[in-house]
């Protein structure tokens, strides 16, 4: 056997071997799977909205994390998705919350940016003056509204008491009669997301549990609520021929920067830096005689900003420094008031997870998803956590997402639909969108 015929042998074998090892790439094409996304519409409050940096102004909207659901949708048969914008001659919107500089020491410069779309007020019998916001009047897919409780969806005065609702409905303050619920099944839709709870407790753990009102919504008439607003979106609403959709559970409010922010033992190095021999920070407890703070007492952000520690009252007691002149109830959250928070945010999960099985929904855990990027990770080469300001999760205002934390939250509904549904919606790349803006 001559050489020329061995080598050309060889060769040959050699291109045959090269190609059947090479590599099949896959392609996956969009499908919707057994969902029909035509008209996709979501149902929640600020965390839906785009609320940010403690206002819901242009920015925070166009980052919406429904917004980039529906835009990855649109692959997959998805229809337009419409946002409630605030035009840009009024895009400060209710105003929010910014970051200007920092202090020699380090510590953030916050300012706030006036609301641009405030065009007045209406005074509503029994409830006092309610501002009022320019009316939005186009096309709709994204019901956020900012304040909204669970247990306000079926109150048909609710437009009169909440801005954010009001310049939704065509009507004006206070002759508005539409309940939230009937509003977003008013028009048919094929499939939702709903992410309602959060400020059932909320606002008592971000009050301090100062305010009686602001208790959280009764367990079970939470469960009762919660069942009714699924079967009427499972409907798909007026005209519709039925809707599948997915919902979330409430975040951990205690594990948000809003309560991690502030704690005993940097007050204590801070005072201590002039101060030595003190040893405690005294606060008002909801209940009792006020008592030195413990690890499990809980300090709110704006009493960083507030920076009264120390300073004395009329009768020359330090704040905080004396049991006389105790840190107020509206700047802690006590062990108690923190058990409080705890336990029901635990009964309304459990609630969730339960709706969303009986009756065939995708879920997402928000509570834990937010907890496991809070605890620290990297996401394509960005650090992510729950620390206030340098952890690009959370917003300035503590509590709400920045862009980036909600394109992780839209990637986390896309992965739960998917799974659920058998569709292939591609997901965000979240690292087009930014964290807390510095100056």
């Amino acid at each position: 056997m001559n050489s020329k015929f061995i080598f050309r042998s060889i060769l040959a074998v050699a291109v045959v071997t090269a190609a059947s090892c090479k590599p099949e790439l896959k392609t996956i094409t969009p499908s919707k799977g057994s969902a029909d996304f035509t008209r996709y519409i979501a149902v929640g409050n600020s965390l839906t909205s785009g609320f940010a940096d403690g206002g819901l102004y242009l920015e925070g909207q166009q980052n919406a994390f429904p917004l980039m659901i529906g835009t990855q949708m649109q692959t997959v048969g998805g229809g337009t998705f419409s946002m409630p914008f605030f035009n840009a001659n009024q895009a400060d919107g209710s105003g929010y919350k910014k970051l200007s500089s920092f202090t020699a020491t380090g510590d953030p410069v916050i300012t706030d940016v006036p609301a641009q779309a405030v065009i007045g007020s209406a005074n509503v019998p029994g409830f006092g003056t309610v501002p009022l916001f320019t009316k939005y009047a186009g096309d709709l897919n994204n019901y956020g509204v900012p304040g909204i409780r669970l247990n306000n969806i079926t109150l048909t005065y609710y437009g009169n008491l909440n801005p954010y609702f009001e310049r939704l409905l065509p009507n004006t303050s206070p002759a508005n009669t539409t309940s939230y619920l009937s509003f977003v099944t008013a028009k048919p839709f094929t499939f939702f997301s709903m992410w309602l709870g959060n400020n059932d407790v909320l606002s008592y753990a971000t009050g301090g549990a100062a305010v009686a009102t602001d208790f959280p919504t009764d367990k079970a008439l939470f469960t009762q609520i919660y069942n009714g607003a699924v079967t009427a979106l499972k409907t798909g609403g007026a005209g519709g021929t039925g809707a599948k959709g997915v919902v979330a559970t409430i975040p951990d409010v205690l594990s948000t920067p809003y309560f991690t922010t502030v704690t005993l033992k940097a007050l204590l190095t801070a005072v201590q830096a002039s101060a030595p021999t003190v040893q405690a920070i005294f606060i008002q407890p909801g209940t009792g005689a006020p008592r030195p703070a413990t690890a499990d007492d809980y300090f709110l952000l704006p009493l960083k900003a507030a920076n009264v520690i120390g300073k004395p009252n009329a009768a020359g007691l330090p704040y905080g420094l004396h049991p006389g002149n105790p840190v107020e109830s509206k700047y802690v959250l006590d062990k108690a008031e923190a058990a409080v928070v705890a336990d029901y945010t635990n009964s309304y999960n459990a609630t969730i997870k339960s709706v969303a099985a009986a009756n065939g929904l995708a879920l997402v855990d928000a509570n834990a998803l937010l907890k496991v990027y809070g605890a620290g990770k990297v996401v394509n080469g960005a650090a992510v956590s729950a620390a206030y300001i340098t952890g690009n999760l959370f917003s300035l205002d503590g509590i709400h997402l920045t862009p980036f934390g909600y394109a992780i939250v839209a990637n986390e509904f896309i992965k739960s639909i998917n799974s659920q549904y058998g569709s292939s919606i591609p997901t965000v790349d979240v690292t087009k969108y930014r964290g807390v803006k510095f100056p």
